[in-house]
């Protein structure tokens, strides 16, 4: 029979590789179909890849740790006749070996941290791999739900720990482009982790890429907070949801789309079309407890009311934040919104989420003294106010473009009806 070749599969339009974390299989293991061969990680997103037949694996055409490109065939699979009666057999055998190194594990590693942390048979499996110490174990700060350590938390225990003493012998990588006259005796370096690595490609290709601009407005959004603060609660009571000011901007951002839908674009590998999207799909920038940056989005946002949009929004950050998102999560976006005011800045540059051509950011919401017009002449009161800049590609949206639809946020948000019913 054939070998059937196992090839990266698709995990987001904007994904185009991804680095292989470990292989779960050896070579000459059988596999059953659908039995998880990989584990790879993108900017976005861990993930875990399917073996699409059953058989043996015959070949590995890459190492852990190596970029390997979304369809690039990655392992070699040999079916066989008897192939499901072995892969049973496998997995029996795989089993047996999980529930001896779970018991190699919990006598000799497990007993010594808190009884009330869960480790996984995966997790367990790379600490005893790595033959980790308990005192290996107390020093990784889990990241997962209710501190739960995760294959990702171990495996960059491992990788700091692995250039801790490297360092410590004086020896430096040769990859590394820091000279040895660019730190001193005092400094520290700090290992990226796989996913800091990638975000940082992505960020750099993102401005070799789009020209950026960016455009900004402040607009006066007092009716906005007002009608906000007089309506949260009684909107958590009746959706069970919480109304935060996110959903309330991405249903301003969604009306400005649509009358502006040329900033709902990507361009095509070829920079000669221009490809325009019909669903608007919302990507919210949020910040996970390991400090980098994911994207998951909201997708379909322009058929969605403010209860849906509050759903939308309050479910992916959460499985942001407690390591839940799926490939689907954070596919597919084409427009991105970053909450820079969460960190209490009042305006930021974002860098565009290829391959999307726009992206705003919303500034903390400040009081500031303002001249308003009325019958009896100027007067000075306090109003709410906050920044807003667009950052777009210059290859396909003019500043013309990029400033009437900013201000179209702007307007939306300056004139939200304070008797909008919930």
């Amino acid at each position: 029979m054939k070998n059937i070749e196992l090839t990266i599969p698709k995990l987001g339009e904007s994904v185009e590789s991804v680095q292989l974390v470990r292989f779960t299989k050896n070579i000459g293991d059988f596999i059953q179909e659908d039995e998880v061969i990989a584990e790879v990680s993108t900017d976005k997103v861990d993930s875990d890849v399917p073996s699409t037949t059953a058989g043996k694996i015959i070949e590995f055409r890459f190492n852990e740790g190596d970029e390997i490109k979304i369809g690039e065939v990655f392992a070699l699979i040999e079916p066989s006749e008897n192939q499901q009666q072995s892969a049973q057999k496998a997995q029996k055998t795989e089993n047996a070996e999980e529930k001896k190194i779970e018991t190699v594990t919990t006598s000799q590693t497990i007993n010594s941290i808190d009884t009330n942390q869960f480790l996984s048979p995966l997790v367990k499996s790379i600490i005893q791999k790595e033959n980790l110490q308990s005192t290996d174990i107390l020093q990784i700060k889990g990241s997962g739900r209710d501190g739960r350590i995760s294959k990702n938390d171990v495996l960059n225990y491992i990788q700091n720990k692995s250039f801790t003493n490297n360092n410590s012998s004086n020896t430096l990588s040769k990859n590394n482009v820091v000279s040895s006259s660019s730190f001193g005796a005092k400094d520290e370096i700090i290992e990226m982790d796989k996913m800091r690595q990638l975000i940082s490609k992505h960020m750099k290709k993102s401005k070799q890429t789009s020209p950026h601009v960016t455009a900004y407005v402040e607009p006066d959004v007092t009716n906005f907070v007002k009608w906000r603060e007089e309506n949260k609660a009684a909107f958590e009571a009746k959706y069970k949801q919480k109304l935060t000011f996110t959903p309330l901007i991405v249903d301003c951002v969604v009306r400005a789309i649509k009358d502006f839908p040329m900033v709902n674009v990507s361009v095509d590998e070829t920079e000669t079309k221009i490809i325009k999207h019909n669903e608007i799909n919302i990507g919210i920038a949020t910040a996970l407890p390991n400090n980098n940056l994911i994207v998951p989005v909201i997708h379909q946002a322009n058929e969605l009311n403010l209860e849906g949009l509050a759903k939308g929004v309050n479910s992916i950050v959460d499985k942001a934040r407690n390591n839940k998102l799926s490939p689907d999560d954070v596919r597919g976006g084409t427009f991105t919104i970053s909450n820079v005011g969460t960190f209490g800045n009042l305006m930021g540059t974002p860098i565009i989420n290829q391959p999307e051509v726009a992206i705003l950011a919303t500034g903390v919401i400040k009081k500031k003294p303002a001249v308003l017009e009325t019958e009896f002449g100027d007067i000075i009161v306090a109003r709410q106010f906050m920044y807003l800049s667009l950052s777009f590609d210059h290859r396909v949206i003019d500043g013309s473009l990029g400033g009437v639809f900013l201000k179209r946020i702007s307007d939306y948000m300056e004139n939200w009806d304070v008797n909008t019913q919930i």
